[in-house]
Formats: C-alpha cells, structure tokens, sequence
C-alpha cells in the first residue's frame, strides 16, 4: 500500500480562473528568477554601481531590447505580486464585503502602478531632457 502523503499549501484547481492562476504564479515566478538574476549580473556584477548613472540607463533604454526586458520585469512583477495578494485576501478575510474592498484595493493599485511604470519605461526620452537641462530647467 502507497503511504499518502501529507497534503501542504493549496492544491492545484481543477479549472476556471484559478487554474490559470495558479500556472501563471508558477511560470511568472520562473521568469522572474532569470530577469531577475539577469538584472542583477548587469547592474552589479559586469557595472559597479559608481558607473551607473542617469546616462547609463538612458544608454542602456536606447535599445528595445533593454526597454522590453525592464517592462517585463515590471509586468511579470507587479502581476506576480498581485497574484500572491489576492491569494492571501481570499484565505484570511472572510467577509464578503471587506474582500471585495480589498481586491478592489489591490487591482487598483496594480493599475496604476502598472500604467506608471510603462509610461516610464516606454516613453523615456533623453534628448528631452537634455534640452531641458541646456535650457536651465
């Protein structure tokens, strides 16, 4: 007879939303472990932190790739997070309406911070501020 192994954390859904949460919170984090780890070899290890500055990320944001590779990071992030939020408003508040408040709370905040960091990365502009800054302000 197979010894049953103690059941830890959530099991998988069968279906729905949920399911594709829970692939999403799986994969998401994958990704996230390389960008991550990339971020941290290209920003710390190949360039020391004396070396970046304001003109190195613009540099570095000249390129789609490097824009891209940030807003995924972003995206998958933000998301991520969002996701693991979510999962613990669901176990530990029980009332239906302070639920809906929080969800309510943290997709907004979501939104906006998603909408923040795109415009930030997407469209960053040096030669604009280097106008501003010829022009004195």
């Amino acid at each position: 007879m197979a010894a049953v192994r103690p059941h830890i954390g959530r099991e998988r859904p069968s279906g729905g939303f949920e399911l594709y949460s829970w692939y999403f919170f799986r994969v998401s984090g994958l990704l996230l472990i390389f960008l991550a780890i990339g971020h941290v070899v290209i920003m710390h290890v190949i360039n020391t932190v004396d070396e970046i500055d304001w003109q190195f990320v613009a540099d570095r944001w000249n390129s789609p790739f490097w824009r891209a590779y940030d807003w995924l990071m972003l995206f998958l992030a933000l998301l991520h997070g969002l996701n693991g939020a979510r999962l613990a408003v669901d176990d530990y508040i029980r009332p239906q309406g302070w639920r809906v408040l929080a969800h309510s709370i943290l997709w907004t905040l979501a939104i906006v911070f998603l909408i923040i960091g795109s415009i930030a990365v997407l469209t960053f502009d040096p030669s604009r501020f280097e106008t501003l800054a010829q022009a004195g302000g």
